[in-house]
């Protein structure tokens, strides 16, 4: 007699999932069709039927939610499954390597390196290649490491990942070939690790050890994979290599909510899973819990037109909703105040901030919304990364504008400095002191016995800083070009050298650019950035908002969530989708995913927001044309609403 009434608990379509038989099944579940849920009954209903708990395997893309289904299936059995295999695919790959080490050249107490832990030992390893970093810049811990992940998660090539993805850095890739065997050296006589090895050394020993592939073919009698439209080729592999024997693999996804290809994740593994297993049986969970039926009208329209997909019709069990609402406003400016005026009212009318989000393509589109939510006391949190005028990239700009407007600005000189080749904490302090003392701190960088106190990569550094000072100094009235020209000044080739996101880093710096045309002088900019600043610092409890916060996140960060209402923002042209996505129609089709994740984050509102007139550096504003996936919308999906509040 079951412990579990599936037949309360499931819908039909879940159903087929849970009680199906052996063999390859391919599950597409559509945004809020349950996913999780039937995942987990699945779990359930295999150890039910007297599978061993030890002879299934469930990877996630999070420890978390591994943890959560089975938590689940034990308070539904009243079983123990800590024997079951369940978690990340580093986590089952930890646990295979420790067990087989030794064929790998490992012993099994090795340590695991975090990313920090692996930077550190690739900046050991660039020393010992001894590259004069003061004449040229070599890409950043930071940016080796990403450059190694990618080449090892994709199993292309060093040279075809800088010739695809840094071509900036391919005049150094003898050296990155070379560091990157000096940096597998190190690890194993240090007998350390780090996250890549954990699934390469798998692969490799499942791949090449027949013993070894078939000992954990034969363990795993069935495999549950979630989130399959996110694993990269390595991971697809791995997969493929342990249920060779009994081929009972369950992969459950969304094509459509496939975003993450820059991370390395392959679409073609869920797309062409038919073809690799064509016995495979196919399910669809359609129906859809989260969203109003005029919600999902629209998101259905949005993913009809990509044409690499299984095609689903998400299904609604909720009621008649409100139309999403097309927002077409002046500009940035206005956008923040309508976004932030219309929190409110639905605050009103009973909804916590808790249950909104704003959501956006790049992060730096979020920049006016946080300073109007900082101006009106609404709390938020940034869900994309640290506050926008927190980050390391906007800081270091800042504090040359600084320098301009205060000469003897202690912080933001040794800031500066640091960023040049050559430049360390050390030179940075000795220059400080002379710049301390003089009557003109521009002049004294250029006093000989300054410039003969430093190393040559330094004095040339030096040299370097004074003239973009000077540069800085002629544009006192003009911020936006002063911005541009710290960017122009070498700032730019900085970015790129030592972040990986370099490309969302300096689209933060051109919209901080464009901000800046609002403003006649440095001093009345900087003083604007300052009072945002201690505004930030502020834990602002106005109008009894308690802990309520509004989430702000791009796209990317909030798939898997989900908000009573959600503000999708600058869906024009040029924003969103990505202008480097437009030539190509495979990533114009990932945009346009993109976008119907965000559209499926709704549960009752779904504000399409863009603004008409974009900023200019210089010249005339820019009209700006609405997004090509708004455009493609039948009219009837949607209302547009005007700043009266009409819908019409």
């Amino acid at each position: 007699m079951p412990c579990i009434d599936y037949e309360r608990e499931l819908n039909e379509e879940q159903k087929a999932v849970v009680f199906a038989g052996d063999g390859p099944m391919l599950v597409i579940a559509g945004a809020g069709s349950g996913k999780t849920r039937t995942v987990t009954y699945r779990v359930a209903y295999l150890v039910e039927r007297g599978v061993p708990p030890e002879r299934i395997l469930l990877a996630t893309f999070t420890n978390k939610a591994a943890r959560e289904m089975l938590h689940r299936v034990e308070d539904l059995l009243g079983v123990d499954l800590s024997r079951l295999w369940g978690g990340t695919f580093h986590h089952i790959g930890n646990l295979i390597l420790r067990r087989e080490a030794r064929k790998v050249g490992y012993e099994p107490n090795y340590t695991i390196l975090d990313r920090e832990d692996q930077k550190d030992l690739l900046a050991v390893c660039v020393e010992e290649l001894g590259i004069d970093l003061t004449k040229r810049r070599f890409p950043s811990p930071e940016v080796l490491a990403n450059i190694i992940t990618l080449s090892r998660n994709t199993l292309k090539s060093l040279e075809d990942i800088l010739e695809a993805h840094y071509p900036q850095f391919l005049d150094w890739a003898s050296h990155v070939v070379h560091l990157f065997t000096l940096y597998q050296g190190r690890k194993r006589r240090l007998n350390v690790v780090d996250y890549d090895d954990l699934l390469v050394y798998v692969f490799e020993l499942l791949q090449n050890d027949d013993r070894t592939r078939r000992k954990y073919g034969e363990l795993f009698r069935y495999i549950l994979v979630d989130e399959y439209q996110d694993t990269n080729l390595l991971q697809a592999e791995i997969v493929d290599l342990l249920a060779e024997v009994h081929r009972n693999l369950l992969v459950v996804g969304d094509d459509a909510q496939s975003i993450y290809a820059f991370r390395g994740a392959n679409f073609a593994n869920i797309l062409e899973f038919p073809k690799r297993y064509p016995d495979c049986q196919i399910f669809k969970l359609e129906t859809n819990y989260r969203s109003t039926p005029e919600i999902l009208n629209l998101a259905n329209e949005v993913i009809g037109h990509n044409t690499r997909q299984f095609h689903k019709v998400l299904k609604p069990i909720r009621r008649k909703g409100q139309k999403p609402l097309v927002v077409a406003l002046r500009d940035v400016i206005e956008q923040a105040d309508f976004v932030a005026t219309k929190i409110l009212e639905l605050r009103e009318k009973g909804y916590s901030l808790d249950d909104m989000a704003v959501l956006y393509r790049a992060h730096y589109q979020s920049m006016e919304v946080q300073m109007e939510f900082t101006r009106r006391g609404i709390p938020f949190e940034v869900r994309s990364g640290i506050r926008f005028f927190e980050q390391a990239h906007i800081k270091d700009v800042v504090a040359h504008l600084r320098l301009i407007v205060n000469p003897y600005d202690e912080i933001s000189w040794k800031r500066v400095l640091r960023l040049y080749p050559g430049i360390g904490r050390q030179i940075a302090e000795r220059v400080w002191r002379v710049v301390a003392e003089a009557e003109d701190p521009l002049f004294a960088l250029e006093r000989e016995e300054v410039l003969l106190a430093l190393p040559s990569g330094a004095r040339e550094s030096v040299t370097g800083v004074r003239e973009l000072l000077l540069r800085l100094e002629s544009l006192e009235r003009d911020p936006a070009l002063a911005i541009m020209a710290v960017l122009d000044g070498g700032y730019r080739e900085y970015l790129v050298s030592h972040y990986a996101n370099a490309q969302d880093r300096l689209e933060d710096l051109e919209e901080l650019a464009r901000f800046a045309t609002r403003y006649k002088s440095l001093e009345t900019f900087l003083s604007e950035l300052a009072l945002l600043g201690s505004m930030e610092g502020e834990t602002i409890l106005a109008g009894g908002f308690k802990d309520e916060k509004v989430v702000l996140s791009t796209v990317h960060q909030a798939k898997g969530l989900e908000w009573a209402c959600v503000f999708l923002i600058s869906l024009c042209e040029g924003a969103f989708p990505s202008p480097q996505s437009v030539n190509s129609e495979e990533e114009l089709e990932e945009e346009r995913r993109l976008f119907y994740v965000a559209c499926t984050r709704a549960k009752d509102y779904l504000f399409l927001c863009y603004p008409v007139v974009g900023e200019r550096l210089r010249g005339r504003p820019l009209i700006r044309r609405p997004s090509r996936f708004l455009q493609e919308l039948s009219p009837s999906l949607y209302e547009r609403y005007d700043l009266r509040g009409r819908v019409f």
